[in-house]
């Protein structure tokens, strides 16, 4: 899937949406899930946003792909579930954001954590852990 929508002049990033936290090496798989999208699709628009006690913010992963040309974003939570920064604090720094940002768009994605996908990959796992642990 290209970052062009239909008609050519839309450009949609994708902002990976986290807590944050005072350990810098908690922002890893965040890195890693950007590395990702950029080897499956290299013109990827794919930015880091925490919310809070890391860098970037989310405003500062907003800004950096405005400034890359996004005029749309996916916000994709990187959470189990919707607790209240998801429901609470998430949309009211996107409205914030798109305020700040005229002609923006701002797109909340469910957390990850609630796709059947990433459930099934989980599951997946559990169970290897599991076969790898009786062999101890």
């Amino acid at each position: 899937m290209s970052q062009y929508l239909e008609g050519g002049d839309q450009v949609k990033g994708i902002l990976l949406f986290g807590h944050g936290a005072r350990n810098p090496e908690w922002a890893q798989p965040f890195q890693r899930i950007r590395d990702a999208i950029l080897a499956r699709e290299p013109e990827a628009l794919v930015e880091p946003g925490f919310l809070e006690l890391m860098r970037p913010s989310f405003e500062e992963g907003v800004e950096c792909l405005v400034r890359q040309g996004a005029t749309e974003i996916v916000v994709v939570p990187i959470f189990m579930a919707a607790g209240s920064h998801v429901k609470k604090d998430l949309p009211q720094m996107a409205a914030d954001a798109m305020y700040r940002h005229v002609g923006l768009m701002i797109e909340l994605a469910p957390p990850v954590g609630e796709a059947e996908s990433v459930l099934r990959a989980m599951a997946a796992y559990a169970l290897s852990a599991r076969s790898s642990s009786s062999s101890l």
